[in-house]
Formats: C-alpha cells, sequence, structure tokens
C-alpha cells in the first residue's frame, strides 16, 4: 500500500472513562512518534456501557456496548479512528469498518486485588469475588466452588472504591491496564495464565477506521505489531467459532516463538461446574486456522451443553 500524505488533523475517538483515555494517549504518542507534525484531537465518546453501571454487561448487549457509539461516530465522519481494548471489540466488525492497527500487546494476564489476601487460596470460605466478567466468575468457581461471585462493575478507581468499602472480599483487573494508569502497585499478587487464562485479546489495543480511508490505513500501519496481530487473530479465530460474546464463558491465550504459534483455550459453564480446554500449535503462517480448530474442538467437546447452556 503506497503511503499517502495525511495534512489534516487526526479525531481520535475513545470513551470517557480514565482507562480509555490513558490507553488513547499511549496510542496517540505512539502515532505521533511514527509521524513528526501531525496534529491530533482527542474526541470523547459516551457509550452505554459507561452510562449503565448497575447490570452486568451480558444482561444489556455484551461487548458491542463498549464499541457501538463509537462505530456510529466513524460511520458520520465525527471521528478518523477509534481506540478499543480488542478484548471489547465483538467477534465481527460491522461492514465498512475494519480494525487497521493493532499495537505491541502488554501484559495479558489478571491482577488480584484484596484487603487481606494475597491470593486465592488466602480467602476464606465463602469469601465474596467481585466480577461482572463471567470469565473471571466461571474460573474463580472452577478452583474454589465454595466462594461467592457477586456482581462489581464501574472503572478502575470505582472497583477499589468498593472493595475497600466492603462490597466484596476480592476482585481482578487486567493487569495491562492496571499498568496504563500507573497503579499496578494496588495489585496483592498477579495471577499465573495456569491459575486465570485471559480473556480473549487482553492486553491488546486496536485501532478502528473506516475500510476505504486509505489515508489513515497507511497512517495506522506505522504502530502495528505484526506478532500481536498474529496472536491475536488467532484468539478471536477461535471465539468466532465459538460464536463468542459476553454471555459466553470463554478464555484464550495465543503465544508466539519464533515461527511457531501455541494456542490455548477454555470454554465453561457459567457457575465454574464444568470446563473443556483444547491446546493446538503450528505454523505462525497458519494463526487463524489453528484458532478455528482449536473452537471446533471446544464446541464438538461440550456438545449439547455448550448449546443448552450457554447460547
Amino acid at each position: 500500500m503506497s503511503q499517502r500524505p495525511f495534512d489534516r488533523v487526526l479525531r481520535i475517538g475513545t470513551r470517557g472513562s480514565p482507562m480509555a483515555l490513558a490507553q488513547t494517549g499511549m496510542v496517540r504518542d505512539r502515532i505521533v512518534a511514527a509521524h513528526p507534525g501531525l496534529e491530533t484531537e482527542i474526541v470523547v465518546v459516551t457509550t452505554v456501557a459507561d452510562r449503565v453501571l448497575d447490570r452486568p454487561l451480558s444482561e444489556i448487549g455484551g461487548k458491542g456496548l463498549f464499541t457501538k457509539e463509537l462505530e456510529q461516530a466513524l460511520f458520520a465522519d465525527e471521528i478518523d479512528v477509534a481506540v478499543h481494548s480488542m478484548k471489547d471489540v465483538e467477534t465481527w466488525l460491522p461492514d465498512g469498518l475494519v480494525i487497521a492497527s493493532i499495537l505491541e500487546r502488554d501484559d495479558p494476564r489478571d491482577a488480584f486485588l484484596a484487603r487481606d489476601a494475597d491470593g486465592f487460596d488466602d480467602l476464606p470460605e465463602g469469601a465474596r469475588v467481585g466480577t461482572s466478567s463471567l470469565r473471571r466468575g466461571a474460573q474463580v468457581l472452577m478452583r474454589r466452588p465454595d466462594l461467592r461471585i457477586v456482581p462489581l462493575r464501574g472503572n478502575a478507581n470505582t472497583r477499589m472504591r468498593k472493595l475497600e468499602a466492603g462490597e466484596c472480599d476480592a476482585t481482578l483487573l487486567a493487569l495491562a491496564g492496571l499498568q496504563r494508569l500507573g497503579m499496578e502497585d494496588v495489585a496483592r499478587s498477579v495471577l499465573s495464565v495456569d491459575e486465570m487464562l485471559p480473556a480473549v485479546a487482553q492486553g491488546a489495543l486496536g485501532i478502528e477506521c473506516r475500510e476505504d480511508d486509505e489515508a489513515i490505513r497507511d497512517l495506522l500501519a506505522a504502530v502495528a505489531c505484526a506478532t500481536t496481530t498474529i496472536a491475536v487473530g488467532a484468539e478471536r479465530a477461535l471465539l468466532a467459532e465459538l460464536d463468542g460474546s459476553c454471555r459466553t464463558p470463554i478464555a484464550a491465550l495465543a503465544r508466539i516463538e519464533g515461527d511457531r504459534l501455541s494456542l490455548d483455550g477454555l470454554l465453561f459453564l457459567p457457575d465454574g461446574s464444568r470446563h473443556w480446554a483444547a491446546s493446538r500449535s503450528g505454523p505462525v503462517a497458519d494463526a487463524e486456522r489453528i484458532g478455528r480448530e482449536a473452537g471446533a474442538e471446544l464446541k464438538a467437546a461440550a456438545g449439547d451443553t455448550y448449546r443448552d447452556r450457554l447460547q
């Protein structure tokens, strides 16, 4: 794709939460570093996920609540690009929009926060773990069925206030998000991927734009990370095979060493009582195929249980 001149202000759309603004600032800085002299404007767009904080996402529409208004702003030419946490991006994009660039991934692991515990083993029987993530809740209950999952939404600061106020005994947040806010020291521990397999694309930031805007796509190519793009592509292929959404507890992580990719995936019942695992590996060039095959393996293993209980 030939480089096209870009001689106007780049309008960068984002949600208005502290996390979203912090990561959008990071993205802007990388774009400007790649294109010195480029003028930018950050445009805050309020989404349904920002307005409705008293119900789990799975009850009010899922991942699209983080992205729908930003995508509408792209279609209306109110912004040129939208910055997303890739774990919040729906499996299928609206026609006419693309993820033009995925930046180098930050740490994909989850962080454990509590007032009086350093990990799940330290929590007393019946302790309350606050999370609205079905993936996190299912993995907690899979390991500690005696614990109670209580709904907990809001930005990182809100969740920590609720933790301190005693609304729960522990909670979980993405380590990458805490790092972007400069708050990773609030974590009592960082969970290994064996303890808590991450969400699909956790730790990765993506930039969405109009598919036919070649000047923007040329601009964004300079900040794309090929390795992260391939790994996230494999994870999202697994998700697509399972028709995954916020209503389905799914976890996956792809790792690349040299020219080989390995992918681990988990599918759960929301109460953690059953789970299915799939691990695949192969050439990096076959990343999406590996993801699809892992997803198909999980779907086949779960069989009627998946169809009846999760869909």
